[in-house]
């Protein structure tokens, strides 16, 4: 009988406590303050891209997930890259990626840096392998380092899927 009595006792105890659910997407989770999500792209106070294809965040990524071309400047594009070598070619297998922040750290001109938005679920394991166009931010970023194109294709996707 005090078995059954002691069971009880947890049983109310737990029916009175706030529910660990949180309502998601209508309330946020805190995240940490070291947390680390989608990679972006940086640009100078001019507007160029601070990649040079130097290929050091490559070689930093354990998860081998980084594949970049580097190509040459041409005449007429000093506005848009900084160096005389720029990246062609810039992409980032988001499943591969383990998001440790390795590229981050080896990248001499602090062009890559990872945001604190989240990479938004797909279905499609194409729409995982992130371009240019997804990484490089745009020329006036918004104020609070949301991917403004990951946050239009989101929209877009569940639109689509309604």
């Amino acid at each position: 009988m005090p078995g059954i009595l002691k069971g009880m006792a947890i049983s109310f105890k737990h029916m009175f406590k706030k529910p660990p659910t949180i309502r998601y997407p209508e309330v946020k989770r805190p995240f940490s303050s070291v947390w680390r999500g989608v990679h972006i792209l940086k640009r100078d106070e001019n507007g160029a891209e601070r990649c040079v294809a130097c290929g050091l965040c490559a070689l930093a990524c354990p998860a081998e997930a980084i594949t970049m071309e580097a190509a040459e400047r041409k005449p007429g594009e000093e506005g848009l890259y900084r160096e005389e070598k720029y990246a062609v070619k810039y992409e980032i297998n988001m499943l591969r990626c383990i998001f440790c922040g390795l590229c981050e750290e080896a990248c001499p001109k602090e062009a890559i840096f990872l945001s604190n938005s989240i990479a938004s679920p797909n279905y499609d394991r194409g729409n995982f392998i992130y371009g240019k166009d997804r990484l490089v931010e745009p020329v006036t970023p918004p104020s609070e380092h949301v991917n403004v194109y990951e946050e239009a294709h989101r929209k877009q996707w569940m639109r689509v899927k309604k």
